[in-house]
């Protein structure tokens, strides 16, 4: 059947999800062509339809507030402060980071909100729809990892609780793994409940989780002799000596790396949404303000420990079993326990969930791959990816921003320059298509995206076997390496364009 300009059939009047003003009705493509034959689909995989796009600017904003409010970002500034950062700036750079990584998820969030479609189909327009399999996967791989870490951060969190509860606790064998197998067996309950369910569990998460952390930092005030008392002793926290500028490149692409990951899944979620102005309005909202005031919660309650304790507290799981009756450390375990599960549900179980999904649609379900995720969360072994908060920033957020970065500059080249945000839904799943290239695969792509990642690989390789991540007296590679993220993502644009022309998608 054909269709206007914003994916209505000719003949049928336009009628916009409720809420959204008819005015931007240009935002909204929808498939009106069966494809559900194609080996390509299936239902998860499948663009959203009209009236499935129902998240409002708040439900987006909730959705960040729930994935940004969690032990990791709690903890960022204290690795950027061991270095020799102060407080202030610690939290200038984690700002700053995250407004920058705000503009190309706006970017790539434009395209599912319009044609309704998820990450890895939205890869098969610039990199093929058998290429798109590739971006996908790592970007999953590096999920996994994430999900991995974040069921750990909530094992100790329900340790602590389970010692609070029965101090009996703390002597059974292995504790800590019973604790992580009951943590990632929730979840798992989780994920059989599918996306919507995700939904409604930020949408309530967000409140608790906000005042969870408006009592802990009430405490801290109080306790601590008022906030500018406890900022006092923030140079105590500094255990570094590493001068800002040299510092701050490398931190600063850590930052963007934190959530380098969701600004290219980011369609996952906005594909459901009423608007572009509800999509880029509730990001705006929910992003870099929740990421740095629950940073400035971490470096305030830390500080007011060294008052209160005499000595800086930077786990928030160690913090609650200090602060006094069994009753408070149980509430403030289950409120950091919520906020385990609403940032690994959302961030870290959509994206792979699809991804592997689409290796195999007609096999694997999103449940499957949300199963799959699980299963390779425990395999990544992430006690050790967490367990130092050097090596976590420069080895880890910085070597999969690289990844990420050169992915995300051929979409964003793709969809707003190459394409002019014009796509053709139903050749997403069709394998002689459009975007079938050759055998499914669009080699300039994966060309631009292998010579955007070289340039990167020695820091990364250096970095990786330095204890700490932090090489000293760095080269020219180790210093390019700081700026992974926008060095991969500049190139992979640059070269796409560069190497794309019309001949390569068949008429």
């Amino acid at each position: 059947m054909s269709a206007t300009a914003d994916g209505t059939p000719k003949g049928v009047p336009y009628v916009p999800p409720k809420g959204v003003p008819y005015g931007q009705r240009g935002d909204f493509v929808e498939l009106t062509e069966d494809v559900s034959a194609s080996p390509l689909w299936n239902a998860d995989l499948a663009p959203t339809s009209l009236a499935s796009r129902t998240w409002s600017t708040y439900h987006i904003a909730a959705l960040w507030i729930g994935m940004s409010v969690v032990i990791t970002t709690y903890t960022l500034a204290s690795g950027l402060m061991q270095q020799g950062m102060n407080w202030w700036q610690a939290l200038a750079t984690i700002l700053l980071g995250n407004a920058i990584v705000l503009i190309p998820m706006i970017l790539n969030a434009h395209a599912g909100t319009k044609y309704g479609v998820s990450f890895p189909v939205l890869c098969r327009a610039a990199f093929g729809v058998r290429g798109a399999n590739v971006p996908a996967m790592l970007r999953a791989i590096v999920a996994c990892g994430w999900f991995g870490i974040q069921t750990w951060i909530g094992a100790l969190a329900l340790q602590a609780l389970l010692t609070a509860a029965w101090p009996g606790w703390a002597t059974v064998p292995g504790g800590i793994w019973i604790s992580f197998a009951i943590f990632w067996l929730v979840q798992v309950a989780i994920i059989i409940k599918g996306l919507e369910g995700i939904k409604l569990l930020e949408a309530w998460s967000a409140p608790l989780l906000l005042g969870g952390g408006a009592l802990l930092l009430w405490w801290a005030i109080d306790n601590g002799g008022g906030l500018m008392r406890i900022l006092s002793e923030s140079p105590k926290l500094q255990r570094g000596s590493t001068p800002f500028w040299t510092l701050f490149p490398a931190a600063l692409t850590a930052n963007v790396g934190y959530w380098a990951t969701l600004s290219l899944n980011i369609p996952d979620f906005t594909r459901y949404a009423r608007s572009q102005r509800s999509q880029a309005l509730g990001q705006a909202l929910g992003l870099p303000a929740t990421m740095t005031a629950f940073a400035f919660l971490g470096v305030a309650v830390t500080s007011a420990t060294i008052v209160i304790f005499g000595e800086a507290i930077w786990d928030p799981v160690v913090l609650i079993a200090r602060i006094g009756s069994p009753l408070v450390v149980i509430l403030g375990a289950l409120v950091i326990l919520a906020a385990q599960i609403t940032t690994n549900m959302a961030a870290n179980v959509v994206s792979p969930a699809n991804d592997f999904s689409s290796l195999a649609p007609r096999r694997i379900s999103y449940m499957t791959g949300g199963l799959i995720t699980a299963a390779a969360g425990i395999a990544m072994m992430p006690w050790k990816l967490y367990a130092d908060a050097s090596a976590y920033i420069f080895t880890w957020l910085l070597g999969y921003s690289s990844l990420m970065g050169a992915i995300g500059g051929i979409l964003i080249a793709d969809y707003w320059i190459y394409r002019k945000r014009e796509l053709s839904l139903p050749d997403l799943f069709n394998l002689r298509g459009r975007y079938a290239y050759t055998n499914g695969v669009n080699h300039k792509a994966m060309i631009a995206l292998v010579l955007a990642i070289l340039p990167v690989v020695p820091g990364f390789l250096r970095a990786a076997t330095t204890p700490g991540g932090a090489v000293p007296n760095p080269n020219f590679f180790d210093t390019l390496y700081t700026y992974a993220w926008f060095v991969t993502f500049a190139l992979s644009s640059a070269l796409y364009l560069l190497l794309m022309n019309r001949r390569d998608e068949p008429s």
